[in-house]
């Protein structure tokens, strides 16, 4: 048995039950026959679930970039490791192949280690989807540097938050950003940050839009006359399984970012091994994930994952809809695509468009389409199917998290049967249970509870940085000697998960625990709606009542709006029962979103009860125009 690839749903089960019973012994192997050590490890796990103290391959030593890259480059060299796609699809892609990448992230290690970067030092990194943003990941990596990457999308004052949280005295940059039609200004954003970031000694300026910035002399230095003088002779750092790789900070929906710490060891091993069995990566194949390297996603399976196995990976600096809808399949279409991973909020977006976007090009190189980032909603589900997997693509439909580092549960293409809206079967080595309110494991099927994980996987995040108290009171304290998710989920007849929200997204509605997340498939099925949120207000009789904030598409703007309110509480009616039915509903342009496209349901819900007083930074929204908005037109 291949321990590394799932062949066949009998191997799945075997492997599985294998995973569980001896978890020490799968990973091991796994680790075992796949990777490059300098030193192999003392003992393969170490944990306490009560101070959520985990170590995976104990005095292991590697460095994950020679596992990345230089291992490649006997066999793989010639072959490219990284397709740019440009914002502009008049300028050309750039292939760059395993030994191209190999030369640049050597200069760009050498040009921090002249810059006096250390290992343990962190590396804040503001760059948009260009290569010189995989590079320097890799770059920092390749020294022992831990990178922290902050989404280019980011005001100010969240870029300034999370470099001062980690101490980050090194920032790379660029000049500006392009994004559709419009071009942003990063550098200054950068210095505006820095305004309350003495702690920062220099600043990196990669040239993407060419406009005329400001220097600061002694801290802003131009990257590429650096990159143009640096050797390409390199020798990576020898690094310890447990040693940071990087920290990423949620994106803050509730309170304070927190600083996700993964390293070294047990996040290679984890985001390799599900790269390779969630999305069937064979050797001449041609991946694609359309998120931005400033999420975990990216992180995972725009860099580590793909490079770890070999494969070739696309970086899109654009947007789904420049120059046109068609963006997407007309790059599917280029660079035939064989895997696509995207999230149910983009799918939902083109799926409003006009299917001849999609027609007029050639998805036929196409095997497996994935989605990430929420729950997918079943009539995405179905178009995605039906329009871009043409009913012959596998749909993985992923559920993970920052914390997770890489797939939890998903599908397996070709090995585990489909189900709109389920995320299936646990991955090998992923130990999830489901827990009722007094703190048992639920043994039953056809059950609703908090999705938790029992037993420790290589990918988990070992603490939020300078806050390990925070780290166990967020995930291990409400289910002693688990780790919670923050998810509720069900649980079918044949075991398959589906992810109902967050369990802070069940609205007990006289007396009757609803999650809003099926509420919000049941309207999103009706024909003339885009996207639904549905929050809980206070209510004098029923203890709370649900606040449905919606987006029409163009058939739905030009309805009677009282005649589609009741369209849409008889469809909830008729789907979930007349206790999901909405007291009120209200139409709206937009949802207010964060840039990796989650919903701020936070804001949402102060807006339901009326409370304008306090929204938060808004200006790390995607559309923060939409909150005055929706706030003006609140049903009373």
């Amino acid at each position: 048995m291949n321990y590394y690839k799932v062949e066949n749903l009998e191997q799945y089960f075997k492997m599985y039950n294998k995973s569980v019973r001896e978890p020490r012994k799968f990973w091991e192997r796994i680790a075992d026959e796949n990777f490059t050590w300098y030193q192999r490890w003392d003992k393969v796990l170490e944990y306490d679930m009560s101070k959520a103290e985990i170590q995976w391959f104990v005095n292991g030593k590697l460095n994950i970039t020679k596992n990345c890259i230089d291992r490649h480059l006997n066999k793989r060299g010639d072959k490219t490791a990284i397709i740019f796609e440009p914002n502009d699809p008049k300028e050309k892609a750039q292939h760059i192949t395993y030994n191209e990448l190999h030369q640049r992230v050597c200069k760009m290690a050498n040009v921090l280690r002249e810059q006096g970067v250390k290992k343990g030092d962190r590396v804040c990194i503001y760059l948009p989807m260009i290569p010189e943003l995989a590079v320097s990941l890799l770059a920092c990596a390749r020294i022992g540097a831990i990178h922290s990457v902050v989404f280019a999308g980011f005001s100010a004052t969240a870029l300034n938050s999370r470099i001062v949280d980690c101490d980050a005295k090194f920032v790379i940059t660029a000049d500006g950003s392009y994004r559709g039609n419009k071009s942003i200004d990063l550098k200054g954003i950068v210095d505006e940050a820095l305004e309350k970031a003495p702690m920062v000694q220099t600043v990196l300026v990669a040239k993407r839009t060419n406009t005329d910035v400001p220097m600061k002399e002694g801290r802003d230095k131009w990257l590429q006359p650096l990159l143009d003088s640096a050797s390409s002779n390199n020798v990576a750092e020898i690094m310890d399984s447990e040693n940071p790789l990087f920290i990423l900070y949620t994106s803050g929906s509730t309170g304070k970012p927190k600083g996700m710490v993964h390293t070294t060891g047990g996040y290679m091993v984890y985001t390799a091994y599900t790269f390779k069995n969630v999305f069937r990566y064979e050797e001449n194949d041609i991946y694609w994930c359309t998120a931005d390297i400033g999420w975990i996603t990216g992180h995972s399976y725009i860099v580590y994952g793909p490079l770890l196995n070999g494969a070739t990976t696309v970086m899109f600096e654009g947007i789904p809809n420049y120059p046109d809808f068609g963006r997407f399949w007309e790059i599917v279409e280029k660079h035939k695509i064989t895997q696509f991973y995207t999230a149910p909020t983009a799918i939902r977006s083109l799926a409003k468009e006009s299917t001849e976007w999609v027609e007029k090009h050639d998805l036929s190189s196409l095997k497996v389409i994935g989605s990430v980032g929420e729950p997918i909603n079943e009539e995405a589900w179905h178009w995605y199917n039906n329009h871009i997997g043409q009913k012959r693509c596998p749909i993985t439909d992923t559920w993970w998290q920052t914390e997770t580092g890489g797939v939890m549960i998903a599908p397996l293409p070709f090995v585990t049967p489909t189900k709109p809206t389920y995320a299936t079967f646990p991955l090998p080595g992923v130990q999830a249970v489901l827990m009722d309110e007094k703190r048992n494991e639920i043994e039953d099927n056809q059950v609703v509870g908090s999705l938790c994980i029992k037993f420790p996987w290589p990918g988990i995040a070992r603490t939020i940085w300078g806050d390990h108290q925070r780290y166990i009171d967020t995930y291990f304290s409400a289910f002693p000697g688990k780790y919670f998710t923050g998810d509720g989920a069900l649980r079918d007849e044949v075991g398959y998960y589906r992810i109902t929200g967050r369990v802070d997204d069940v609205v007990i509605v006289s007396g009757h625990n609803l999650g809003t997340a099926p509420i919000e498939d049941a309207i999103n099925e009706h024909p003339a709606v885009a996207e639904s949120a549905i929050v809980g207000f206070p209510h004098d009789i029923k203890g709370n009542a649900l606040y449905g904030f919606i987006t029409l598409k163009e058939t739905g703007l030009t309805r009677d709006q009282n005649n589609l309110r009741n369209e849409i509480n008889q469809h909830i009616s008729t789907h979930i029962g007349p206790i999901a039915k909405l007291d009120k509903i209200q139409f709206v342009a937009g949802l207010p979103k964060t840039r990796s496209g989650k919903i701020m349901r936070r804001i949402l819900r102060k807006i339901a009860e009326g409370d304008f007083s306090n929204f938060g930074d808004t200006s790390t929204l995607l559309n923060p125009e939409i909150v005055d908005l929706i706030k003006d037109d609140r049903i009373e």
